[in-house]
Parts: C-alpha cells; sequence; structure tokens
C-alpha cells in the first residue's frame, strides 16, 4: 500500500502563457522523467505543426510557453509534450456510462505513467476545461465549458501508425468542440495513431461513442444510458480488438444492468468509485488499476472526482469556475494497494 497523490492547478491566460507557467509548475516534477523515457527524441516536426495548425493552433502556443518554461528547446517540447508519433502503450482500461443526465468514467492503468495533475485552464482562444492531464499537454478526460464531455479508452495497436495520440485529441475536441456531433466531426478528421473508443456526451443529452482506428472511424449510438469501454462493437472494426476481450465485454454487460435502474449521478460515481465495485480494479502491476473517477452532471454543471481510495472528493460547479471563482482544493490524496 502506497500514497498517492494529484496535484490540482488553475491557470487563466493567453495559451503561451498557460504552458509557460504549466512548464514552471512542472519542472521539477518525475513526469518530466518518465516522458523522456518513453517519447521520441525527435518527431517529424513539419506533420506535427500542419495537424497542430488544423485542429488546434493555439496549443502549439502552449507549447512554446512550454518550452520556455521549462527551459528547453522547442522540438524537444514538442517531442515529450504534443502527442504525435507517440510510441505504442500495450494496455489500458476504462469505463464509462454516459446518460441524459450525466457522464461517469473509471480510468485504469499504472500509477508509473500518470501526470498525477488535474488542471482547470481557461484559455483566451479557446474553451475553459477541467480534466485529468496525459502526457501535460494531453487529456484522459475532462469538461468544457460548453458542457461537452469526453474520455479515451484503448482498444489495441493494431494498424499503428504516426498520428495523433488519443489524449492529444481529447484536448483538442474539448478545447474546440461545443457538442457531441461537433466532436464526432473532428474526430473523424483527425489522423489516429492506434485503436480508441471515444465516449462523447453533451448538455443537450447527446451521446456517442466514437470507435476510430487508423483507417477507419465509426460511430455508435445508443438509448441512455450508453456504456464504453475497451473493445469495438462496430462489424468493420471488430478485426482491430485485442484477441482476448473478455474483461471488457464484462464490464460492459455490468454498465448494460443499469439501464432500468435511474441512477442519480451522485450514486453513479460512488457506484465507480466503490473499491468493490465491478469497475474498480488494483491490478496495478499489470497496467490495469483504477487511478481516478471522474464525473460530470448537464444540468448543474458539477463535476465529481476522486482518486484511487480516496475519502476526497473534489466537487466542482465548473459554471462558477468559468466564470471567475477558482475552487480551494489543491491537492488530491488516495492509497494504491495492489492486489495480492
Amino acid at each position: 500500500m502506497s500514497n498517492f497523490t494529484v496535484d490540482v492547478l488553475q491557470i487563466r491566460d493567453s495559451s503561451f502563457n498557460i504552458g509557460l507557467k504549466m512548464g514552471r509548475y512542472i519542472r521539477n516534477k518525475p513526469i518530466l522523467k518518465v516522458l523522456e523515457s518513453i517519447t521520441k527524441p525527435k518527431i517529424d516536426f513539419g506533420i506535427m505543426k500542419s495537424i497542430y495548425s488544423t485542429f488546434a493552433p493555439h496549443l502549439l502556443e502552449e507549447i512554446e510557453g512550454l518550452s520556455q518554461g521549462l527551459e528547453i528547446p522547442l522540438n524537444k517540447a514538442k517531442s515529450l509534450f504534443s502527442g504525435y508519433d507517440v510510441p505504442k502503450t500495450e494496455a489500458m482500461g476504462c469505463s464509462a456510462i454516459i446518460t441524459k443526465e450525466f457522464y461517469v468514467r473509471n480510468y485504469d492503468f499504472s500509477p508509473d505513467l500518470y501526470d498525477g495533475l488535474f488542471s482547470l485552464v481557461q484559455p483566451i482562444t479557446a474553451f475553459a476545461t477541467a480534466g485529468y492531464n496525459l502526457q501535460i499537454l494531453g487529456r484522459h478526460d475532462g469538461v468544457n465549458q460548453e458542457g461537452l464531455v469526453a474520455g479515451l479508452h484503448f482498444v489495441s495497436n493494431n494498424d499503428y501508425s504516426k498520428g495523433v495520440s488519443a489524449w492529444t485529441a481529447i484536448r483538442m475536441v474539448l478545447d474546440s468542440c461545443s457538442t457531441t456531433d461537433d466532436a464526432i466531426n473532428m474526430l473523424k478528421e483527425i489522423p489516429h495513431s492506434a485503436c480508441y473508443n471515444f465516449s462523447l456526451g453533451d448538455k443537450q443529452g447527446n451521446s456517442a461513442v466514437v470507435e476510430a482506428s487508423p483507417g477507419k472511424v465509426m460511430v455508435r449510438r445508443g438509448s441512455s444510458p450508453l456504456s464504453c469501454v475497451n473493445h469495438f462493437h462496430d462489424n468493420m472494426l471488430k478485426n482491430k480488438n485485442r484477441m482476448s476481450i473478455e474483461n471488457s465485454v464484462k464490464r460492459n454487460n455490468y454498465l448494460l444492468n443499469f439501464k432500468d435502474k435511474n441512477y442519480t449521478h451522485s450514486e453513479m460515481f460512488n457506484n465507480f468509485k466503490d473499491i468493490n465495485s465491478p469497475v474498480f480494479f488494483t491490478d496495478y502491476d499489470n497496467l490495469f488499476g483504477t487511478l481516478h473517477t471522474i464525473s460530470y452532471s448537464y444540468q448543474d454543471s458539477r463535476i465529481l472526482t476522486a482518486i484511487a481510495r480516496s475519502n476526497q472528493v473534489l466537487d466542482i460547479n465548473f459554471q462558477d469556475w468559468v466564470i471567475g471563482e477558482n475552487i480551494n482544493d489543491y491537492i488530491l490524496q488516495g492509497v494504491i494497494e495492489e492486489s495480492s
């Protein structure tokens, strides 16, 4: 058993200054050495810049700020943080349920490859967002000021190619899209590097799962609630699934049982974060332990989030934050207890 912490960071500024402040904040954090060990020292900067210029030009400014904040060359910052042409990640699990009223999700992986950062940022030229950082610039999941919520779910590395990581895609979607349909359209255009599901919901009650591979993108919709785990459902993409999807199928079947139970936002959040829940895992050594639970209620703009085995719940009215009310929490504390 070991202590586990996540820093909470709030920044309202230009994209460059957001990067600058973020760079200064993480300068002595362990995540930098982790990223240096798992990213390539050099990528195709021309292609990376072209993709960013198309989908999120303001993030180029944020990378420049990161470069200056860390006092490292700009090209090194691009390799470390852009999420373009990132080496393969072999395993990752996530479960989400989306209703017309709320979105709830667990993220499962290893604490050794985790930024340990929850950011609320309000750029001048993009939507304000709140979510868990991945590779600093990207996001595991999050919500924006328009009431759009999104999360990633690893499927496989079939047809792996140079492209945009799923976490960078989540950041691009949250920064620029207002609705589920807007997000779908962007995810159809982004060049994906691996096979991922993207779970989406918006304040109009529209939900979808985008099943994305490097070669094809399909969209799955359904009645509320809509579940999303770690395998493709579309017949045209099922051949991209991993050989073993039993755990993913089992979690999906569990989530489908909520169809007629009418859980509230808080009840579903508590179900996901409960250590005895069928969607809470402790196999951290094999990259499958629950690290955080995040949820969002569309009607009252309420974020509820907590990290592993924590009694501390971060409860945020995000619209209040957007209009200038900062929150008081600066660190989340939890515990990693591995399965025997």
